[in-house]
């Protein structure tokens, strides 16, 4: 079987095992009984194990096999009543993030490939008694090189692997940041900040034009970073600044002769919300000196020698 088919198989698995489930409920989540705790708990166990071959085992037909049982072990593990309430700390090589509002979680994990090939695979969990579950399908491959002006469904999702989340309130109502990680290729890798929301029915969407940078006439729906994989950058939020920072890129000579590339500078731009749009910020640490720096005879002013020595003071 071909890889495409083999990977398209393995979406199709995540449609059919959770695409049944995405029924509206209203009820949320309650507090979980002993007896869900404990089967919960099982489930995890066998997770783990999954999550960490997926990522880490060395033969392609065994992760492929523990991405597949992983899926379907999680869909299981999620349709116990008010697994909602379940955290999974355990599951360390499968992100799950939930915003403040609690209205809902995202699991998304990676699964290598080949050196220049990664598929992701995830899932949001709705806030319900009942499992309230949309499959979330990669088909990045399928889509234009930078698709930063399309807005997309769970079954049409560009897959990254999320490691933030953070919610806002726009004019259209609320709406959800992810940042996200694609390793995309060998030499080159990406970050995402994508934008998800929920329309009227409750059915996901991702990309939204909330983002105004400068020397843009059309919005884009979400901001796509590519970077030297030998250069790696930051893309977050700053809790301290109360503002998405990200590392400014330029192009740089390729040394493996594959054109440009971009690293960074050593500079910062930014993200500041206002009335419910990102808005950019340019250079945001402008930091300047009022004189040159020079170098300074610090040694001068000690009362001891490099030697550690009491230093002697000039007669006269």
């Amino acid at each position: 079987m071909s890889l495409k088919i083999r990977l398209f198989t393995l979406a199709l698995c995540l449609f059919a095992v959770c695409g049944a489930q995405a029924q509206p409920k209203n009820k949320k989540a309650d507090k979980l009984s002993p007896a869900a705790i404990e089967q919960l708990r099982m489930a995890e166990d066998t997770l783990a194990l999954l999550a960490y071959a997926v990522v880490n085992d060395s033969i392609e037909i065994e992760r492929f096999a523990a991405c597949r049982a992983l899926i379907q072990v999680l869909t299981r593990a999620l349709k116990t009543d008010n697994s909602f309430q379940y955290r999974f700390d355990r599951l360390k090589s499968i992100s799950i993030l939930a915003p403040p509002d609690s209205s809902f979680r995202i699991f998304t994990w990676q699964l290598f490939v080949n050196d220049s090939t990664y598929r992701h695979y995830g899932a949001i969990q709705m806030n319900s008694a009942d499992l309230k579950l949309f499959p979330l399908i990669d088909r990045r491959h399928d889509m234009d090189d930078r698709p930063v002006y399309e807005q997309m469904s769970p079954e049409r999702w560009y897959g990254a692997l999320y490691y933030n989340l953070i919610q806002f309130d726009a004019k259209e109502g609320r709406k959800y940041l992810l940042f996200g990680y694609d390793a995309f290729a060998f030499f080159e890798k990406r970050k995402i900040i994508e934008v998800l929301s929920f329309d009227d029915t409750g059915k996901p969407v991702f990309g939204a034009p909330v983002f105004d940078k400068p020397n843009t006439k059309v919005p884009e729906m979400r901001l796509i970073f590519e970077y030297a994989a030998d250069a790696p950058i930051k893309v977050n939020w700053d809790e301290q600044y109360q503002m998405i920072l990200f590392d400014h890129l330029i192009a740089w000579p390729s040394p493996y002769g594959r054109g440009v590339m971009f690293v960074t500078d050593g500079s910062y731009d930014g993200l500041r919300l206002e009335k419910g749009r990102w808005k950019f910020v340019e250079k945001v640490f402008n930091d300047s000196m009022k004189e040159a720096p020079r170098p300074e005879p610090v040694l001068d002013r000690r009362s001891k020698d490099i030697l550690g020595k009491d230093k002697k003071r000039p007669k006269g």
